[in-house]
């Protein structure tokens, strides 16, 4: 499973990016998490609004820093 963290590195990606690892390692799930930073890959992703959360090339969120017990409900829907 990969995790990517869409945004430019600020405060609220940040915390996104810690909330996810929270979350994987709390579940026991195999996981690569990626931060992207790059916004032509970004504006790839049709996100106009960050922090995004992609999971598995999907995206599931943009534009808010999710709790550590909402990422671990969507990534129940993946596993």
């Amino acid at each position: 499973m990969e995790l990517k963290i869409l945004g430019s590195g600020c405060k609220k990606c940040e915390e996104l990016t810690k909330n996810a690892e929270i979350a994987v390692k709390e579940d026991g799930i195999e996981a690569t998490i990626v931060k992207e930073t790059d916004f032509r890959k970004i504006m790839g992703y049709g996100v106009m609004s960050t922090p995004a959360l992609v999971i598995d090339e999907k995206v599931v969120s943009t534009g808010k820093v999710l709790k550590t017990s909402e990422i671990k409900d969507l990534l129940k829907k993946y596993v």
